[in-house]
């Protein structure tokens, strides 16, 4: 089984930036996609970023309530990623969990995300 293990999460002023990674146990599975997605308490799950393997280059997706604010990528070795955010503001306030697969594919299509964090709490303050 994989283990995943994310940090960087904390605090930060609205406008500021947040650097999380996800670090995933070796001699498990090739993790061809690795995920993030958030939740706040009481409300759904949000789809966050997802890199996937796609030949010479990764194919990434964001979801629409963060796209052009985050950027997701990978580590040489593919065990780690990665999620840049830039411009938070409280509403980016949650519980960001790392996830990763051996099958790789687009977000929209996936209904097990694999494996899972424990998660990694993110406040920004107005």
């Amino acid at each position: 089984q994989v283990h995943l293990v994310e940090s960087g999460g904390g605090s930060v002023q609205a406008g500021g930036s947040l650097r999380l990674s996800c670090v995933a146990s070796e001699g498990t599975i090739d993790t061809n996609f690795m995920g993030w997605l958030r939740q706040v308490p009481g409300k759904e799950r949000e789809f966050v970023a997802s890199s996937s393997r796609g030949g010479l280059r990764p194919i990434l997706y964001y979801g629409d309530t963060v796209k052009g604010r985050v950027t997701i990528s990978r580590d040489g070795d593919d065990n780690t990623a990665f999620l840049q955010m830039t411009g938070m503001t409280p509403v980016d306030t949650a519980v960001y969990y790392c996830t990763a697969d051996y099958f790789g594919g687009p977000p929209y299509l996936r209904t097990n995300w694999g494996y899972w964090g424990q998660g990694t709490q993110v406040t920004v303050s107005s």
